[in-house]
């Protein structure tokens, strides 16, 4: 790479001399260039406070972008509003403003920010001290998470004008002790929600229930707050807003916000061993064309999918510069590094002092960083909405920028890499909750019982709330009486209910190689194949070892190790069809969506090793089974077609066909791949035909099998594209799987099973 990395004018003919160079260009799967968009601009608004007004000219805000004008005269005009434009678009001033001019107006009113993360929640206070510096008004704006000091918590309850706060801080501190917050609840007039996009699957579903207990306890203090939300670009924005807050929104999405030419550039490592289809490494690709750009000059963030990748891409920068750079300029960022530090380095970066940052997603979301000039992408982000906000961190308005997506050897990178027309064509994916989800509804009644006694005829969610309210009664946790219901437990329902997992009884996992630390909780459905005896479980990027699973008590002990392999479990399944709600036939194949019952026994684990997938050892596993009542999509090949293949044939190719379609699923789903589970059947229980089962691995499922149900025929299509144009001769860990698993004829035999459908 010597050639191209020699100082250039500029970023525009740094890329005109990398046109040149072979040893690139002939793994670059495509070069896609975005052009510059001129801002679409609108007068400030008419009627807008004199203080506010005077702000935004002292910041150097004469107009505003189209889409905040739109989204300050849909507020104005009562809409609940959900703003949708990419990164950096200046989506802050489009709550920022009605939240203030009501603020100024009416000093008694009150708003609510709810971020994801502590660090946007401090980012937004920061930005909403500037404003009140610039006013003449009292405007007392403060977070309150779990690092608030207990002496200031009192002063943000009764004098706070906005309180910016998680959902977890909600759930569990502010509505259970609503009548410490009366001067907040009685004087609601906003509830802002940043990175919408943010809360989906299980969490998301657990956060429209909080939501929904927010509203109620609004009610009961006699206010109607209206909701300003704020998303990047997916594609049911309006939609997953809606059902989020249980209230339809108005969709602001007119970006009038300027930007830069942008050049998105899709990199595949080259092969190394063709018939196995391993490539050379992605992390070392990354350190190469990042440190191309390093040496140009170019203010470069490199995004990596785990805490290990941060650290290391990070060793190999600061070793190849630290002759010529001094390393306090490129530097890390991930979620275990203090407050403190991440401050400093997000300082850094928004002055140009730091001219390269190794990022975990921890930077994805809108934390203000300033805009840098180029980004590098180690492997796909999982989603298309996660890949264009962590492209967007690069790109000043009117500068040229440039992105690097460098694939892994997974199905998913290579699928995204070798379908550009995906990326670029497609919109994002659907973000997808189900708040209704039984096991979900019923932990947030008990806490909104708890917070405020439930009366005959009141509506909570989609479900009868009697038949739940006669159940807690019998189950003794609600006292009835007359037309009401009473809380009657000792205990604090909040304190036991994760926002983050659909079942209770969650195990808890403790660090023994750190004075036995809680760093984390597993459902208890996942829990077999993640923290049994000997697994490695990986925590943020972290390898720690299994050392001991204490069952009865819900506890793993683990140590960390630093070893070049992860544990891979292996399930027992039985499913058992309870009930068909879809189905459509097409010729030899059965489409079906339903119920099922998952009887789940873990049998063995294998040690695969990191980046060639390859099977180094196993060892048993001694765990009881457990049970699962859940949603599935489920297909089925008809008797003509096994007819045409031995069994082992049949299992080769099933296998081959699952593991393809599991690594495509989450394309379409927004979710992380352990939120839905793929099993193959020979023989499956219900029919007695060779069959592929997808189910949602929560509780009574959240929507995700029900999503590939409708998309049936993408996905295959989609599977059969991806094998056909794997270059492998047999199966690798690119498309069906490596030899080893699916045997020799695994990728023959899984196209046969596609081409009858597709």
């Amino acid at each position: 790479m010597n050639e191209w990395t020699g100082k250039a004018a500029n970023m525009s003919e740094w890329l005109e001399n990398l046109k040149g160079q072979k040893e690139i260009m002939d793994n670059v799967t495509e070069w896609r260039t975005i052009p510059p968009r001129e801002a679409v601009h609108a007068p400030l608004p008419d009627g807008l406070h004199p203080e506010l007004h005077k702000a935004l000219q002292q910041k150097g805000i004469g107009q505003l972008y189209s889409h905040q004008a739109a989204a300050f005269t849909a507020a104005a005009s009562g809409a609940h509003v959900v703003t949708v434009t990419p990164t950096a678009s200046g989506k802050t001033l489009c709550y920022n403003l009605p939240v203030l001019q009501e603020i100024v107006s009416n000093p008694e009113s009150r708003a609510l920010y709810m971020f994801p993360t502590k660090a946007l929640a401090q980012d937004q206070v920061a930005e909403l001290q500037e404003f009140a510096d610039l006013m003449d008004c009292e405007l007392k704006t403060h977070t309150y998470d779990g690092d608030t000091a207990p002496s200031i918590r009192t002063a943000i309850r009764n004098a706070g004008h906005i309180v910016v706060t998680n959902p977890d801080m909600l759930h569990s501190a502010i509505l259970p002790h609503h009548t410490k917050w009366v001067k907040l609840f009685e004087n609601i007039k906003y509830i802002v929600i940043d990175e919408v996009h943010a809360y989906r699957g299980v969490f998301g579903s657990h956060v429209a229930n909080v939501l929904r207990r927010l509203l109620r306890i609004c009610q009961f203090y006699g206010s109607n707050p209206q909701f300003l939300c704020a998303s990047a670009t997916i594609e049911n924005p309006g939609e997953h807003a809606s059902r989020l807050i249980g209230k339809p929104v108005q969709v602001i999405d007119n970006n009038g916000a300027p930007s830069g030419e942008k050049h998105f550039i899709f990199y595949n490592p080259p092969v190394v061993n063709a018939q196995l289809g391993i490539r050379r490494s992605s992390v070392i690709e990354t350190k190469n064309l990042a440190s191309a750009l390093i040496k140009q000059g170019l203010q470069t963030i490199v995004f990596a999918r785990s805490r290990v990748r941060v650290e290391l891409l990070l060793t190999y920068l600061q070793e190849l510069t630290e002759q010529k750079v001094n390393d306090k300029t490129i530097r890390g960022y991930r979620g275990g590094y203090l407050p403190k530090l991440r401050r400093e380095i997000e300082r850094g970066l928004r002055s140009g002092e730091i001219k390269a940052v190794v990022s975990t997603n921890a930077l994805e979301l809108g934390i203000d960083i300033g805009q840098l000039q180029a980004c590098v992408l180690n492997g796909y982000p999982g989603t298309i909405a996660s890949t264009w906000q962590q492209s967007g961190r690069a790109g000043r308005r009117n500068e040229i920028s440039v992105t690097f997506l460098v694939a892994s050897s997974s199905p998913l990178d290579q699928y995204m890499v070798q379908h550009p027309d995906y990326f670029f064509n497609r919109p994002p994916e659907q973000a997808l909750i189900d708040p209704d989800n039984l096991l979900i509804l019923i932990d947030h009644v008990k806490c909104a019982a708890y917070e405020l006694p439930f009366k005959k005829g009141e509506q909570f969610g989609a479900e009868r709330l009697e038949d739940m309210m006669e159940f807690l009664t019998e189950e003794k946790v609600l006292h009835h009486v007359g037309d009401t219901w009473y809380w009657m437990e000792q205990s604090f329902p909040a304190h036991n209910i994760s926002l983050r997992t659909a079942a209770g009884e969650n195990f808890i996992i403790i660090d023994i190689s750190n004075r036995n630390k809680v760093i984390g909780e597993v459902d208890r459905f996942s829990a077999p194949t993640l923290i049994h005896e000997e697994a490695i479980y990986i925590h943020e990027g972290v390898q720690y070892q299994v050392e001991k699973l204490d069952y009865e008590e819900k506890k793993a002990y683990v140590r960390e190790v630093d070893v070049d392999y992860y544990t891979d479990a292996n399930l027992a399944v039985e499913l058992k069809v309870l009930h068909v709600d879809k189905e459509k036939r097409f010729g030899e194949l059965e489409q079906y969506y339903g119920e099922v019952t998952v009887n789940a026994q873990p049998t063995i684990f294998k040690k695969i090793r990191l980046r060639t997938h390859e099977n180094i050892g196993s060892g048993p596993i001694h765990l009881p089974e457990e049970e699962l009542h859940t949603s599935s999509y489920w297909f089925t090949f008809s008797d003509e077609l096994t007819a045409t293949m031995t069994r082992d044939q049949m299992q080769s190719a099933l296998m081959g066909l699952a593991n393809v379609l599991g690594n495509l699923a989450p394309l379409y789903l927004m979710c992380d791949p352990f939120d839905i589970r793929v099993v193959p059947q020979v023989k499956a229980v219900h029919s007695g035909k060779p069959t592929i089962f997808f189910y949602d691995r929560y509780p009574g499922g959240i929507g995700l099998s029900k999503r590939l149900y409708e998309i049936h025929s993408l996905l295959l299509d989609n599977a059969k594209q991806l094998i056909s144009q794997c270059g492998c001769t047999s199966g690798c860990p690119a498309c069906v799987g490596p030899i080893e698993e699916v045997g020799i004829w695994g990728k023959q035999t899984a196209m046969k099973l596609l081409e009858i459908d597709v």
